[in-house]
């Protein structure tokens, strides 16, 4: 097995991995590095969204050279990470959410362009990604177990939403939010899924809540809060893969892509 592992802000090296080597890799998107090594058995192929350093902000991200560094590297499955605001009360800060579901109407990428790997009018492979739930459920089953043994309190179900940034939101933007049913926002993931999705490539997002978003409670608490359970999140993060990667057994894709033959 080997899984690729995408982690967010405040995990840009990754702890746990033996034999870990650097190297870059080239596709037709772009270039992205990449950390291989293994975890209790397993390869793990490590890719930082942001870069060290956190280089690139959330609309600086490379989604499609990200995710094609992954197929290329024959990845099994794709477990994302991400540190998120709660738009749920009942997500606390501090608690792991297992997402099941998502919210990303916009479904474009940062430059604006669509989120899809299909360009060009008549391309090979072209067609339509038809699921139920985006994310792999035997990968989701897996964290979920993990998540239960390291500590922290874990949702096993959750709407993802995918809002732009850099800047956070505003109330009224996490209201609609909120009305639409989503359990907490971020800025990065969604691109990830839908381009997985079409690569026929498992993914399950977990996210850990830094903080609820604006306006969810009365008094919101101070940013510092934010930046010291960002911090915590490297190790839970760590400690959920190299509990879970031992259970994984190849993955099935989300949904099927309905294919044009010509």
């Amino acid at each position: 097995m080997r899984i690729g592992v995408i982690t967010g802000s405040g995990s840009y090296a990754w702890p746990h991995l033996e034999g870990a080597t650097d190297h870059t890799v080239t596709t037709e998107y772009g270039r992205a590095a990449v950390t291989e090594g293994r975890v209790n058995g397993t390869d793990i192929v490590q890719l930082s969204r942001h870069g060290t350093g956190h280089h690139r902000l959330s609309h600086q991200v490379d989604h499609k050279a990200n995710l094609a560094a992954l197929r290329a590297l024959n990845v099994d499955g794709v477990i994302a990470l991400t540190v998120c605001g709660a738009v749920d009360p009942a997500a606390a800060p501090g608690s792991l959410i297992v997402f099941d579901d998502l919210y990303f109407p916009a479904n474009r990428l940062p430059d604006g362009s669509p989120c899809t790997w299909y360009d060009t009018p008549g391309q090979v492979g072209r067609g339509h990604w038809i699921f139920d739930s985006p994310f792999s459920e035997p990968l989701r089953r897996s964290l979920i177990a993990a998540a239960r043994t390291i500590g922290v309190p874990v949702i096993d179900s959750g709407v993802y939403g995918h809002v732009d940034g850099p800047r956070f939101n505003s109330r009224p933007e996490i209201a609609a939010q909120a009305a639409a049913g989503v359990s907490a926002v971020s800025q990065t993931a969604g691109p990830e899924i839908v381009l997985a999705g079409e690569a026929e490539l498992p993914l399950a997002l977990v996210g850990f809540v830094t903080d609820y978003a604006n306006g969810v409670v009365p008094e919101p608490e101070p940013v510092e809060a934010l930046l010291e359970r960002m911090a915590a999140s490297k190790q839970i993060f760590a400690d959920l893969v190299a509990r879970a990667v031992p259970a994984i057994e190849a993955p099935p894709p989300s949904g099927l892509v309905y294919r044009f033959g010509s």
